[in-house]
């Protein structure tokens, strides 16, 4: 190989590094920081850039998405003096790709740290049970705070969620027992309202059945008292009307005959069935009081006679 053909080859190969030095193709959602000579030049975002060869090189790239940043767990007392062991995530956003080159040395170290500390601060100001249940206004207090630290560096903090509240094994236990007694207690107070409300139903239903009941035995009573009522009505129409017939029976020609000799009649038979009934019998002295008796009665209907 000669001398030529060496140099040719070199020149090939310094041509191959300059065109890697000068030539950058940025992708979508980055960008790349420029220094000429150890000073910033200018800031490039996706597309092809040819840079000045041994003046000009790429100092930082920095991604332009949203970046999940995971915060280590840290330990945090609470107001009432309770060890917990916190961790989260960290969302921010690159804006400015100078500032955060030149502003802060480690943008993404120093938003952990200072979530971190003020993870601390937010918790040590809660008692432990609230620790739960403000997680948004904790998450809420971390997100200002960060960002607005975060701003001159060219990061935009857009959010922050708390992953885990971890408390010690003692709480743990000492919790659990709290949540044991108080779900013991709400089903001991469920089953005494059921109970409750199963007597009251039995007492209605009791007061409900006893005054049916009684609305039933009041109706009987009714119903029987106006039966009776119409039976003693329709009886005394009866007998009316049946003395209306003996009545007029009298005042027709031989009425009155025939009545006494009926009158005799019954006299005679109710005299027999006495005599049946009873072991011993008393007969009149005299049986003309039959005669007696009979005229007495006819008497009586020729008054009533008159009087129609």
């Amino acid at each position: 190989m000669t001398g030529y053909s060496l140099i040719i080859i070199g020149l090939v190969v310094f041509a191959v590094i300059v065109v890697i030095k000068t030539a950058r193709v940025i992708p979508q959602k980055e960008a790349f920081v420029v220094e000429r000579l150890g000073k910033y030049r200018a800031t490039l975002h996706a597309g092809f850039h040819i840079l000045v060869p041994f003046l000009d090189k790429v100092a930082y790239k920095h991604t332009l998405k949203e970046q999940a940043i995971d915060v280590p767990p840290q330990t945090c007392i609470t107001k009432d003096n309770i060890a917990v062991e916190v961790d989260g995530i960290l969302y921010m956003q690159v804006l400015d790709a100078n500032k955060a080159s030149y502003g802060i040395d480690n943008y993404r170290f120093a938003a952990i740290q200072l979530a971190q500390t003020t993870m601390r601060s937010v918790i040590g100001k809660m008692e432990l049970d609230k620790t739960f249940e403000e997680r948004d206004n904790i998450n809420g207090t971390i997100v200002e705070a960060v960002d607005k630290a975060s701003d001159p560096w060219g990061v935009k903090v857009t959010r922050y969620e708390v992953k885990n509240i971890i408390p010690p094994q003692s709480i743990k236990d000492a919790m659990e027992r709290q949540m044991k007694a108080e779900r013991d207690k709400r089903a001991a107070i469920a089953e005494s309202e059921g109970d409750r409300q199963a007597r009251i139903n039995r007492a209605e239903g009791m007061k409900k059945e006893a005054i049916f009941v009684s609305e039933g035995e009041m109706q009987k009573r009714i119903n029987e008292a106006e039966g009776r009522a119409q039976e003693i009505l329709k009886v005394a129409n009866a007998i009316s009307e049946s003395l209306r017939i003996v009545a007029s029976a009298i005042n027709e020609e031989g009425g009155a005959e025939a009545v006494n000799l009926r009158i005799a009649e019954q006299y005679i038979t109710e005299f027999g069935n006495i005599a049946k009934e009873s072991t011993s019998l008393v007969i009149p002295t005299d049986l003309s009081d039959i005669t007696g008796f009979v005229k007495t009665m006819g008497s009586f209907m020729d008054k009533g006679k008159k009087v129609s």
